[in-house]
């Protein structure tokens, strides 16, 4: 039992363990790139709802203050400039993203 262990058995097993340990190692994800309908549909999305949201907003201010008309119209305004603004920054991210992809 006190004999010393076989250097070549040793190597050879260090070698399969090493192999195991290669074929469970995770596997690297790609980063995911989105299609150019994607990008479509994720401005269209952030307009709709920042215009959804100001029209929301001013009507119900509109309801509570009992001036109809005027924060329906303002917040509406504020809500698609909003959403062109969040649509601009998308853009840029994507064409920024795709600039560095080419590189």
């Amino acid at each position: 039992m006190t004999d010393s262990p076989d250097p070549k058995r040793l190597d050879t097993l260090e070698a399969k363990l090493d192999a195991k340990r290669r074929s469970y190692a995770p596997e690297v994800v790609e980063e995911h790139h989105l299609s150019q309908a994607q990008a479509g549909w994720r401005m269209v999305t952030e307009l709709v709802v920042g215009l959804l949201l100001g029209f929301g907003l001013g009507f119900g201010l509109d309801k509570a203050l009992g001036t109809l008309p005027v924060f329906l119209i303002i917040f509406s305004l504020l809500g698609f400039a909003g959403g062109v603004r969040a649509m601009m920054r998308s853009a840029e991210e994507i064409t920024k993203k795709n600039v560095d992809t080419k590189d």
